[in-house]
């Protein structure tokens, strides 16, 4: 049975789901999409020119993106130039589903007032995965991109053994890159050495960051300030995958003159239908 759906900016990813959607024969209403020429003519998608027209009355279900918000304020919308602003957008939720990623809790508090029940796709631990994988992908690109070393043989530190840290390393080690890994935990460091890479402890980085060709932070905290950097070698890569503020101190890499590259949500450079899928599972 075809549905209706409103679908509210976004980026790669949300793109290739509206056009899945679409091919399953759902109607799907979008507002701060209108430079994705990916979509465009395709049918039973209604590009709309004003937010309260593509959350139709009939339209149950709202996805938006992932993640939801940058700022706090507005809703991420990368194919547009529009500012949708999330308080406006709840405004026309009212007693509607809405589906995005990576949801400030004070969109909750906002919600509550609109009778507006939420669904936050990235704590589902599948998308969460395919998510770090597509992140130590393209990672390994950006590496690759912008150094004039090969990667094997290279000494490379990752700040963090989450779920991106583990994955990248493991990548990483594929392609006979010396890995080591950061981490404050005591079990952390423990799996660290299980898995066959170097280990440092996070609180005892100094001196011995002289030591790697390419540094990658995917810490959200400030763990290379500046009086950490004084120890980075001149020609070594800077990567932080950490959201804002990120994990190396900006200022003080560029006072060095070191390379760096704030790479945020590599995910939707490298959509696939593996990860616009999840969305299909919550019987939408």
């Amino acid at each position: 049975m075809s549905k209706k759906f409103a679908v509210i900016g976004g980026d790669l990813r949300i793109i290739k789901l509206v056009k899945m959607l679409a091919r399953d024969g759902n109607e799907v209403y979008t507002y701060g999409l209108e430079k994705a020429e990916e979509i465009k003519n395709i049918q039973n998608v209604f590009f709309c020119d004003k937010l309260n027209k593509a959350i139709k009355e009939d339209v149950e279900i709202v996805i938006g993106p992932i993640p939801f918000s940058s700022n706090g304020k507005d809703i991420n919308s990368p194919f547009s130039d529009k500012e949708i602003s999330i308080r406006e957008m709840l405004h026309y939720l009212n007693a509607k589903i809405l589906i995005a990623g990576s949801i400030l809790p004070d969109v909750y508090t906002m919600a509550n007032d609109e009778y507006i029940e939420i669904i936050d796709i990235m704590k589902r631990e599948e998308l969460a995965v395919l998510n770090t994988i597509s992140t130590a992908e393209g990672t390994i690109e950006i590496a690759i991109s912008n150094t004039n070393k090969i990667l094997h043989g290279s000494n490379v530190l990752i700040l963090g053994f989450g779920r991106i840290g583990k994955v990248l390393a493991r990548k990483l080690a594929g392609l006979a890159v010396k890995v080591t890994c950061a981490a404050r935990k005591e079990a952390d460091l423990a799996w660290i050495k299980a898995y066959g890479h170097n280990s440092t402890n996070i609180n005892t980085l100094g001196e011995n960051l002289k030591d790697f060709d390419i540094i990658i932070n995917t810490v959200p905290h400030l763990i290379l300030t500046k009086e950490r950097m004084e120890y980075v070698k001149e020609d070594c890569l800077l990567i932080d995958l950490a959201s804002n503020p990120g994990g190396i101190d900006k200022k003080a890499a560029k006072d060095k003159n070191l390379k760096l590259i704030w790479a945020l949500a590599l995910p939707r450079k490298s959509c696939t239908s593996h990860n616009c899928r999840i969305y299909k599972r919550h019987n939408i």
